[in-house]
């Protein structure tokens, strides 16, 4: 855990539960704010890892873009997707389609992307944000397609990138992690805590 200054906001711009514990659960102390479906605006980039930073940027400046007060806040937006190369996998449009992404992925070696943007807001407006991205390759096993429709008749699948949750039963997909497993869940914390000391200095 990065220890902030006193004076420092830190806003997460997501209503994802999973972010949300994973700050909490490394003992970061935040306000949340919900962005909307802003990110929803973003449709095309050149890359899967482009159109992640993009999606999460634009969470972040919706976000930082009402915040008011004299203590300067560093604003979190995050947006992970899935993509075989640069065919982008997002979050399943109803349970059929949810099997569909399963059994596609079923058997296959495919990449997590979580874009982050880290928005810093100082008293005489925003400063320059940070956009990076982090892949994680993830390995499923070959799922038999009962499994998979008895996975997604749960509910779990509802809203995930990919169709799964890797941090709940999701996990019985999957054979191999190449990467950071908390990138998987939703948050690239490792990356981020790499570079708050430096936006820290911005502020």
């Amino acid at each position: 855990m990065v220890v902030l200054p006193s004076n420092v906001r830190l806003v997460l711009a997501s209503a994802s539960p999973r972010r949300r514990q994973i700050l909490q659960d490394r003992g970061y102390q935040f306000e949340l704010a919900d962005p909307g479906e802003v990110e929803e605006s973003i449709s095309h980039a050149p890359t899967p890892e482009q159109l992640a930073i993009e999606k999460a940027r634009v969470k972040a400046e919706a976000v930082a873009a009402k915040l008011h007060g004299p203590r300067p806040a560093l604003v979190i937006g995050v947006d992970t997707l899935c993509a075989e190369g640069d065919r982008i996998i997002g979050k399943p449009l109803d349970r059929a389609d949810a099997i569909a992404i399963l059994t596609r992925l079923a058997g296959t070696r495919h990449r997590v992307i979580s874009g982050l943007c880290v928005q810093p807001v100082l008293k005489d407006g925003a400063g320059a944000p940070l956009l990076r991205a982090e892949t994680t390759w993830v390995t499923m096993r070959r799922v038999p397609r009962e499994e998979i429709e008895a996975y997604v008749a749960t509910g779990e699948a509802d809203g995930k990138a990919g169709a799964y949750a890797v941090q709940e039963n999701g996990d019985k997909f999957v054979e191999k992690i190449e990467g950071s497993f908390l990138n998987v869940v939703g948050f690239p914390l490792e990356m981020f805590e790499r570079e708050l000391p430096l936006l820290l200095k911005t502020l």
